[in-house]
């Protein structure tokens, strides 16, 4: 598939991630992006977050035949004819403390391909890790997104919530606006 400007999130993230695929290349969307794809872009982001821990040479061999190209940032890519950033940030795949395989998320089918993904509940978690951790308030903005437009664990949402040390309140807050 060529990439063009008119190229949405959802098919970028599954062109992308066939190519990773392909070259062996276990990689899984993550951040801003799955927020985007889950809310059908209610929140707009301007990259695509790959965790992986493949080599920035493997990564480099396996996505420049699409068109992209090194930035000056590490672990990140730009495509001439695409408005998203590409990153990769190191594995392991985490939320707070909380480490998850990535073999063990599951693929989501989407209209333009397969894309390894994070869950909406797994995403719920990445945003208030963001917000706890960094600050980020957008990022609880994007958990308020998700709770109103995906089903969500919530006791996994809770029970990892009290393993970080966290008040059950905004977890409660962020159920309710459902």
């Amino acid at each position: 598939m060529k990439i063009t400007k008119n190229t949405s999130l959802e098919e970028l993230a599954a062109i992308i991630s066939q190519a990773l695929e392909e070259a062996g290349i276990l990689a899984t969307l993550s951040g801003g992006s799955a927020v985007s794809l889950f809310t059908n872009n209610q929140y707009q982001s301007f990259d695509l977050d790959f965790i992986t821990a493949a080599s920035r040479t493997d990564l480099k061999k396996a996505i420049a035949p699409l068109g992209y190209v090194e930035s000056e940032n590490i672990r990140q890519f730009e495509h001439p004819d695409s408005k998203w950033l590409v990153e990769f940030p190191p594995s392991p795949l985490g939320f707070g403390d909380l480490q998850v395989d990535a073999e063990e998320i599951p693929v989501l089918q989407t209209k333009y391909g397969p894309i390894r993904v994070i869950s909406p509940t797994l995403s719920v978690m990445d945003r208030l890790a963001a917000y706890w951790y960094h600050s980020d308030r957008q990022c609880w903005d994007q958990a308020q997104l998700l709770a109103l437009n995906c089903e969500i664990d919530w006791k996994a949402v809770l029970e990892w919530a009290k393993s970080e040390g966290q008040s059950k309140n905004e977890i409660e807050q962020l159920r309710k606006a459902r």
